[in-house]
């Protein structure tokens, strides 16, 4: 999944023969998981059609302040800028330019980029001499230096028949760029999250085994949340029929206690940040059957020994780690949180009760409440699980940034 993925991009199209590849661009946002809205300004319609662009984005085209058919309708500037988490000005005309650093606001598209409170990408595209003129490179430092973010030209034959710099890079190049300066802006870049979640289940016999209900939702929002925030994810996860779809995590697979130990501790050194979502089994048969065990009037009687805690031994080796627990408690929750936290040297703890309606196993909202190592107590209400997964890294981060 792409950091575009439900972003709302805003392009603006001004009056350059690069207009063409806008309809690639266009495209190419969609695919990304972005949502589009495009604005031209009157005279770049001379280039690529606004049905063509209305198609590929799914939303109506504008390039005027009043719409043309029917009554009169105000198309809004204010609202179309507030509504951007980012506005690309591609291509971006020797004429735009110049226009935006002086705050000229003739057109519609000028009046969003001046009420855009979103960050601004521009792409200049025009010929090679007036790529080199003084003016133009004045106004494009002018307008990095007031925050906008300048995707360069490329090198290559321009439509004047000149060879050299002046060409928009191409659609898919000008997202990467953009996808590239949104991770560099992100809270967890270059760091590394292990996330564990789901159950563990312990095998009886070659059909049966000891597990719980753990659906594994809680672990895969998190490492969703974590994705989003540019961090490289390890989600070794217990049997779950979820899923991800954002190429920063990778999913490990285990299916019981050893197997998530085993994974745990392979990686463990490797990261910043540890979450144990997973609901690990305590118990597992001494000895498991080779063979299917056969009903029998008799009661069947198993013996059970510890697994191995995974959570104590990742709190035994922490060096720089941040490292969260998980504690699903039915009486006491605080003490026996609390309990937890010191006894596994853990930094965070995020507790959550099965007395809370809405909580617990296979739901899809949860309640937590966060204790730190200070033992300050954070509750939080009942919320959506992508929503407790934002709640519980906003608390790590302002942990780790302290």
């Amino acid at each position: 999944m792409s950091v575009l993925q439900g972003k709302n991009v805003l392009l603006g199209i001004t009056a350059g023969i690069a207009a063409y590849k806008t309809a690639f661009l266009v495209r190419g946002f969609i695919k990304a998981g972005a949502n589009v809205q495009v604005v031209m300004t009157p005279a770049s319609k001379e280039f690529v059609t606004p049905l063509t662009l209305s198609t590929l984005s799914k939303n109506p085209v504008y390039s005027t302040f009043y719409s043309d058919e029917g009554e009169k309708e105000w198309n809004n500037h204010v609202d179309l800028a507030l509504w951007a988490d980012l506005l690309l000005i591609a291509p971006a005309t020797a004429n735009t330019l110049s226009k935006m650093v002086k705050g000229t606001c003739d057109n519609l598209l000028l009046a969003v980029y001046l009420s855009a409170k979103s960050p601004v990408y521009f792409a200049p595209a025009m010929d090679l001499d007036m790529y080199r003129h003084p003016s133009t490179k004045e106004n494009i430092e002018r307008l990095q230096q007031i925050g906008h973010v300048f995707i360069p030209p490329t090198e290559g034959e321009l439509a004047s028949g000149l060879v050299g710099e002046g060409r928009m890079p191409e659609p898919d190049d000008i997202i990467q760029f953009i996808e590239e300066d949104i991770l560099l802006q992100l809270p967890l870049r270059n760091k590394k999250v292990l996330i564990t979640a789901g159950p563990t289940y312990e095998a009886i016999d070659p059909v049966r085994f000891i597990g719980n209900y753990s659906s594994g939702k809680m672990g895969f929002a998190l490492a969703e949340e974590a994705a989003s925030l540019g961090a490289e994810v390890i989600l070794i996860s217990g049997p779950t029929s979820l899923s991800t779809k954002n190429n920063r995590i990778t999913i490990v697979d285990v299916r019981s206690a050893e197997e998530m130990y085993e994974a745990v501790h392979q990686v463990y050194n490797q990261v910043h940040v540890g979450i144990f979502a997973a609901a690990v089994s305590d118990y597992k048969p001494a000895k498991v059957s080779d063979i299917k065990i056969k009903k029998k009037h008799a009661n069947l009687q198993l013996n059970l020994v510890p697994t191995q805690d995974i959570l104590a031994s990742a709190g035994k080796l922490k060096e720089n780690q941040f490292l969260v627990g998980f504690a699903l408690e039915t009486n006491n929750e605080i003490e026996n949180a609390k309990i937890k936290l010191r006894n596994k040297n853990l930094d965070m703890i995020v507790l959550n009760s099965l007395q809370d309606k809405g909580a617990g196993f296979r739901k899809n909202t949860n309640k937590i409440t966060i204790i730190d190592k200070n033992e300050r107590i954070l509750s939080f209400e009942l919320k959506e699980k992508s929503e407790v997964a934002k709640d519980i890294f906003d608390e790590i981060m302002k942990q780790i940034h302290a």
